[in-house]
């Protein structure tokens, strides 16, 4: 005959109601040896409730903790007696008590869930010895498979200030747009991670790509960088050499000569781009009206000759390259001719004010 679906003490539990509670309580291993009759071993059931009837709170976990398949009804009942003041608190050996214990137990069950995770969160929250660290853990070994997803984990830790772990999402995010050449994205990334290596990087990558196609890629980014731009001095390179290219747009020459000019001399911009914005100077040296005066003009004259004078500078060709480039050897000899130009103008411009004032 198969056995009863219900444990040795649903019986006696039953007639507690007509004998008094009073009776199951004195003698519930009485009533158990009764049920059993000697023949079978009590059930994992029956060792819980012969625990709560000895009112061994303790015990209760402890029986709980082994017969049930996961952490939430211990978890849960543990800190609802804790909440009632039932629970006799003692710290563990690793420092943290027992309520603490379960709840982080059962939070690390949640994380291991694809759609639970969220909600060990909230339960690293209410641990206030180790629920932190717990946190930041399981937060780091989450997959980050989808952006939507990233941007869960991201506001998870920016709301609670976690600052290496924001860093290190933005890091691997910004590798990940890197590598599928999404280079708005990546600076993005890299700026909301405040990663001036990799702003620097991947300021790099655009000036590149801006070498190979003649423009600009993700305009509008890099139009609102604001305060970012002074992330690195890269990134503060580029937002200043794409307001050139603005001003120059709205043909605003005598503002952008002179911020092409500071780009060079305050040296933010890369010694292997001077070529390039010495290069941009050539249409304002050409126009009618005189746009860099006699000293702004006597300034790229010295940052061309410092770029063909044979001081080499790691990552862009020297002087002997440059000779030997008849493509480069061109260019700087249209730049020398519409330089001297542009002095014999600027000069005879600003003497002729000169003597107009005198």
């Amino acid at each position: 005959m198969p056995r009863v679906p219900y444990t040795a003490l649903s019986a006696p539990l039953n007639l507690c109601f007509h004998l008094g509670i009073e009776w199951v309580t004195t003698f519930p291993q009485s009533s158990l040896d009764l049920f059993l009759g000697g023949e079978s071993s009590p059930e994992p059931l029956d060792n819980i409730l012969m625990a709560a009837f000895e009112f061994d709170i303790h015990q209760v976990i402890k029986e709980c903790s082994i017969a049930l398949s996961n952490w939430w009804f211990v978890a849960h009942l543990t800190d609802l007696l804790d909440h009632c003041k039932l629970l006799q608190s003692h710290n563990l050996y690793f420092g943290s008590n027992m309520r603490e214990f379960l709840l982080l137990e059962y939070a690390s069950g949640l994380f291991a869930h694809h759609s639970l995770w969220q909600l060990g969160v909230d339960y690293f929250d209410y641990c206030p010895e180790l629920g932190r660290v717990s946190l930041e853990l399981h937060i780091e070994r989450i997959p980050l498979t989808t952006e939507q997803k990233a941007l869960k984990v991201l506001r998870i830790c920016e709301q609670r200030q976690m600052t290496e772990q924001v860093r290190s999402i933005c890091k691997i995010l910004a590798m990940k747009a890197i590598r599928n050449n999404r280079l708005g994205s990546a600076l993005s990334w890299s700026i909301r991670a405040k990663d001036a290596a990799f702003a620097t990087l991947v300021s790099d990558r655009f000036l590149r790509d801006y070498s190979e196609r003649g423009c600009f890629s993700d305009l509008d980014l890099i139009d609102n960088l604001g305060p970012a731009m002074m992330l690195s001095d890269r990134l503060t390179f580029l937002g200043k050499y794409r307001e050139f290219h603005r001003l120059y747009g709205e043909k605003r020459f005598v503002d952008g000569a002179s911020l092409l000019l500071s780009l060079m001399t305050s040296q933010i911009a890369p010694r292997s781009f001077w070529m390039t914005l010495l290069t941009d100077a050539l249409p304002l040296l050409e126009q009618k009206q005189v746009i860099f005066s006699a000293e702004q003009t006597y300034e790229l004259m010295r940052c061309l000759e410092d770029l063909t004078s044979g001081r080499p500078v790691h990552g862009e060709p020297d002087a002997q390259q440059l000779q030997d480039d008849d493509i480069e050897t061109t260019k700087v000899e249209m730049l020398r001719l519409a330089l001297a130009r542009n002095l014999a103008r600027a000069i005879i411009k600003e003497g002729s004010l000169k003597g107009s004032r005198g």
